[in-house]
């Protein structure tokens, strides 16, 4: 039986996924409502695989991600997300994770994601890796592509309404530095305020309205 790791901030949301996980003979074995909990429980659960919500209060899915990777090499991690973007399952994978799964894909895709994941390997839902395939083919690139693994961090949770001090404090770095961040954010992207780079990440669909 495949041991499951369920992190998203929604609880009906966890409660839906362990009900059609169940009937895979999959077990839940851990739920967590936030990147932090999961980086703070994994090490005493050792789940087979983390599925894990891209958007959530706090440090997010993508940062939780880069931590649990570094905690553990091997962990093996399933990115969900309603983000219809190609820079969030670039980023991800990128960081780590062995899949990314758009929430609209449909029910049985989540059984099929978590048990290949659970083999160590690859998965993509065919949405998702058809829209990076025509992205790549056109040579579309999203602005937030020239950002650093960490300038995206800081962008994404500045876009999100977050201040300076809870950037700072959500990602583990000092005020100072997430300035310095958020300064070369505003340089790339042409921005001069938050409300700019709130609308450039709206109209990149890289944070929901």
């Amino acid at each position: 039986m495949i041991r499951v790791m369920l992190v998203d901030d929604h609880a009906l949301v966890r409660m839906g996924f362990r009900m059609l996980l169940a009937d895979a003979q999959v077990e839940v074995v851990c739920e967590a409502g936030s990147g932090e909990q999961a980086c703070q429980e994994y090490a005493a659960v050792a789940p087979d695989v983390v599925v894990m919500d891209l958007s959530m209060p706090g440090m997010g899915g993508l940062e939780a991600t880069r931590r649990l990777i570094a905690q553990d090499p091997k962990v093996r991690i399933l990115a969900l997300s309603a983000h219809e973007d190609t820079a969030h399952p670039r980023r991800v994978l990128r960081a780590g994770a062995l899949g990314y799964l758009a929430k609209r894909s449909a029910p049985e895709a989540l059984i099929a994601a978590v048990t290949a994941v659970a083999r160590g390997e690859r998965y993509l839902d065919a949405q998702t890796a058809q829209a990076l395939a025509v992205a790549q083919i056109d040579g579309e690139a999203s602005p937030a592509d020239m950002l650093s693994e960490r300038e995206f961090s800081v962008f994404i949770q500045l876009a999100r309404g977050m201040s300076v001090a809870q950037i700072a404090e959500n990602l583990k770095l000092s005020p100072s530095t997430v300035g310095t961040h958020l300064y070369h954010v505003k340089q790339k992207l042409r921005a001069s305020n938050q409300s700019e780079l709130t609308l450039v990440a709206l109209r990149w669909g890289l944070i929901e309205a």
